[in-house]
């Protein structure tokens, strides 16, 4: 992606059709409104991309790591007296 370019919420209203030509070119836009970022329209390349690791990142392996100490300080121990619980069931 190339340069960002800025425009005030009204002018980007006036210059939408080349703010999305701009976007089909590589070329991001920011959004303001009262002069702080509001929105942004990127490259559809981007947005993919950008799609593409937040889909990965809340997935399962986001989890990882999260059950740290729930098995007790011996994991090994704890299956096994679960797993005779479960047999004795």
């Amino acid at each position: 992606m190339s340069a960002n370019a800025s425009y005030g919420l009204e002018q980007a209203r006036i210059q939408l059709p080349s703010i999305i030509s701009n976007a089909h070119a590589g070329i991001a836009s920011i959004i303001t409104r009262h002069g702080k970022p509001y929105a942004a329209i990127v490259p559809i390349q981007d947005f993919q991309k950008s799609r593409a690791a937040s889909d990965a990142a809340s997935g399962l392996l986001a989890l990882r790591g999260t059950g740290r100490g729930l098995w007790g300080a011996n994991v090994g121990q704890t299956i096994a007296e679960l797993r005779d619980e479960w047999g004795n069931a």
